[in-house]
């Protein structure tokens, strides 16, 4: 077993890729979601990019790559922060890429982003805390949509006329709630989804009462495939005014 905090190497197969970077236990690792996110973004060379959420830096790093001038990533969890610039080290991106501590937009002051990767936590705390998902416990709120709907609500402040945020929803979560939030604040025309794909649903998770009693509730939404249950990911450009 691995020693509380020591780091191992991770392969970066996605978009970009492949590029190793350093990961441990503290720090929420790269998922399928990480991989349709970094699909479905849109860099241009010369952009500023936000990622909020940023743990292991992972979607920075993507951008970067991409052609980004300058990345700023964000995480309220302080081991993410350091493991996140020591793989921008490691990848010599540590000019180009630049992680500060705190919560959704808080540490960036008044940048102004081309693009905005919005891929903050957004798992129902009683399906995270079964999950194991997410270390420190940093997970999306009672439904799921808590965290995504207040990233929404500040990122116009910092996004640039124009600009591009990139959101991932879930069955697994309030979905319905956090797009409402987001046609609210951008309008109906201006959210257009990009990606779609069936998740499996971890057994520990979909035999569990919190599962079934979120089911019955009609808060997430879970397709039955035989004996197992999957839930469905989609990621969404969301396009900022013109000035």
């Amino acid at each position: 077993m691995m020693a509380d905090g020591a780091t191992h190497d991770y392969l970066w197969t996605g978009r970009s890729g492949p590029f190793t970077i350093l990961l441990n236990d503290q720090v929420f690792a790269p998922t399928h979601t990480s991989r349709e996110v970094a699909e479905g973004i849109t860099v241009h060379p010369g952009d500023t990019v936000i990622d909020v959420g940023s743990g292991s830096g992972v979607l920075s790093f993507v951008a970067a790559k991409l052609g980004a001038r300058k990345v700023f990533g964000g995480e309220v969890n302080p081991a993410s922060v350091e493991l996140a610039r020591r793989n921008a080290e490691l990848l010599g991106l540590q000019d180009v890429v630049e992680f500060r501590l705190g919560s959704l937009f808080e540490p960036f002051g008044d940048v102004r982003a081309d693009v905005v990767i919005g891929d903050v936590s957004g798992i129902p705390d009683e399906i995270a805390s079964i999950s194991g998902w997410f270390p420190g416990g940093f997970s999306g709120g009672p439904t799921g949509a808590e965290v995504p709907m207040a990233m929404l609500e500040s990122s116009r402040s910092h996004l640039a006329p124009g600009g591009r945020l990139y959101l991932p929803t879930a069955s697994i979560q309030d979905e319905n709630a956090v797009l409402r939030t987001a046609r609210r604040i951008f309008g109906e025309g201006r959210i257009r989804q990009l990606r779609e794909r069936l998740m499996p649903l971890p057994g520990k998770i979909s035999e569990s009462t919190v599962a079934r009693r979120l089911m019955d509730s009609g808060m997430v939404r879970l397709i039955r495939r035989g004996s197992r249950l999957l839930w469905e990911l989609r990621v969404w450009e969301i396009t900022a005014p013109p000035a």
